[in-house]
């Protein structure tokens, strides 16, 4: 297994990740709302449509802006790459049903960043998409367990309130 240097993150690098991370509270919230009213499905299609608009427009700016550049010589993207759309409308499906239940949206994100904090220990120990293989130590297995108990806590503490 080969091993990555540790390296200290920079201010700007967690202020990016804390700004997405409301961003995509925001975005639960707003596709839960679309789930509510139109369902699950639709919830879907209306934030991927969204997303495919807001993609053709930054194209479409993007190619105004500079001449197209040489067709890339690495060749073509694996064929997992084209599987993100499937997961991302089961997500906001999921998400956007489970946000309407008991669970609300601060059990529904502790959940899901429990699943995300799960799966990327899984790609980094098995070195899934490419990535280096990393061993997992018990810095790792106290972050999981951390997070599970908080979201526990959450979702169990906070149903009266």
């Amino acid at each position: 297994m080969s091993s990555i240097p540790a390296q200290r993150p920079k201010p700007l690098h967690l202020l990016a990740a804390f700004a997405s991370g409301g961003l995509l509270t925001f975005a639960v919230f707003i596709n839960a709302e679309a789930g509510r009213y139109g369902g699950a499905l639709y919830s879907s299609w209306l934030a991927h449509g969204t997303g495919t608009l807001a993609a053709i427009l930054v194209l479409a700016l993007l190619r105004l802006r500079r001449r197209p550049a040489e067709p890339s010589a690495s060749g073509k993207a694996p064929l997992w790459a084209y599987l993100g759309g499937i997961s991302g409308a089961a997500t906001v499906m999921l998400t956007s049903t489970s946000v309407n239940t008991p669970l609300a949206l601060a059990g529904t994100l502790a959940l899901g960043l429990a699943g995300q904090v799960a799966f990327s220990l899984a790609a980094d120990q098995w070195g899934l998409f490419g990535l280096p293989r990393r061993r997992l130590t018990g810095r790792d297995a106290g972050a999981v367990v951390l997070i599970v108990a908080g979201s526990l806590l959450i979702i169990f503490l906070g149903m009266g309130s």
